[in-house]
This record gives C-alpha cells, structure tokens and sequence, in this order.
C-alpha cells in the first residue's frame, strides 16, 4: 500500500465539491436543512485517530508500552488511509454546498446551511489531518545505516 498522495485527496474533494454543486442546483429546494451531527462525529473521529498516531508512533520508535503487533500496524495503516480519502471527499461535498450557498446568505435558510456546511467542512479538513498524521506514525523508523535499507536492484543496499 503506497501512502496516501495529497494531490489524490485535492482531486477527490474538488470532484466531491463540483458533484455537490451540481446535485444542489437541482434539488436544492426540497432538501432539509443540513444537520450539524456530522460536525461532532468528524471531529471525535479526528481526535482518536490523532491520539491512536502519537501512541503508535511512540510505541514503534521504542517508547513506552508493550509492543506493537505487525498486523496492528497494517490495519492502522489501512484505516487512516481509508478514512483520508473519506474526509476529503466529506469536505468536497460541504465545499460545494457551501458554494452553491455562498449567492444567498442574505436568506436565512441559506445562511444556516452556510454555517453548517463551513462546520463540517473545517471538522473534515481536521479529520483528513488526523489521518495523515496516522498514516505517517504508521511507518516503521530506519536506524539510517545501509544494512539496515531494503536490498535494491541488484540486492545491493541503495
């Protein structure tokens, strides 16, 4: 699994964003107003994963706690990658919301699903930090001596 590349994340949320704006145009009118629930949920999200990356990445470099299991590692590493592509495409979607309503905020309605889209569209920024910063504790430290690097082309250490 290669890690997680921040020009994938920008073109999933401007995808995300334009599909939003599209969809909204048609069917704006009959929509219910935007919840705030999925402000707390993102941000609760973030924060575990941000806290499970600093435990991670300290246990890996041989701070304290029990050691970390292979396949722990594989699975955190796993999850923060799905959950960064997720985020991003969640903050497309609030994006283009909150552009399709940026017109009118001279209108209630408008200005309401403008907060709340603003919310969760900073909430998914945040939850897409967390995950990176996961993804990135996922890795294993190299001590920085040649032996110690994968065999490149060749079998030779590069």
């Amino acid at each position: 699994m290669n890690p997680t590349r921040w020009p994938t994340l920008v073109v999933l949320a401007g995808g995300g964003a334009f599909v939003a704006w599209l969809v909204l145009g048609q069917t704006y009118s009959v929509l219910p107003p935007l919840p705030w629930t999925g402000v707390p949920a993102l941000l609760l999200l973030a924060i575990a994963e941000a806290w499970s990356g600093r435990s991670l990445r300290t246990r890996l470099r041989g701070g304290g706690g029990r050691p970390v299991q292979p396949i722990a590692v594989a699975r955190m590493a796993a999850l923060a990658k799905a959950t960064s592509l997720a985020a991003a495409l969640i903050g497309g979607l609030a994006a283009g919301f909150l552009l399709y309503v940026a017109g009118s905020l001279d209108k209630a309605a408008y200005r309401a699903d403008a907060y709340a889209a603003a919310a969760t569209f900073g909430s998914a920024a945040v939850l897409t930090a967390a995950a990176l910063y996961l993804e990135y504790g996922c890795r294993i430290p190299t001590s920085g001596r040649k032996d110690d690097q994968p065999p490149g082309p060749g079998g030779r250490p590069h």
